[in-house]
């Protein structure tokens, strides 16, 4: 399988959906400048599909993505947006 790589957005894929081994079973992108404040926090994130929770895992080059938030994601412009 190629790894693909993505260009520097706004946006990192953050886990939620966990299974009982408490590994998530696909990972879902959210505004980086949110990570660290929900890791170290435990706030709440949104990510691009809508889905609400605490960053717990960070991905690993393979991941499942979210299908809604990896379509958002190709959709957006490249470089970013708006900064945050």
């Amino acid at each position: 399988m190629p790894t693909q790589t993505l260009p520097d957005v706004d946006t990192r894929p953050q886990g939620t959906d966990s299974t009982g081994s408490d590994e998530p079973k696909m990972f879902h992108y959210v505004k980086k400048s949110k990570i660290a404040e929900s890791a170290v926090l435990g706030n709440m994130v949104e990510a691009l599909c809508g889905e609400r929770f605490p960053v717990t895992r960070s991905p690993k080059p393979g991941s499942p993505v979210c299908p809604d938030c990896k379509k958002i994601y190709e959709g957006l412009p490249q470089g970013g947006g708006d900064g945050e």
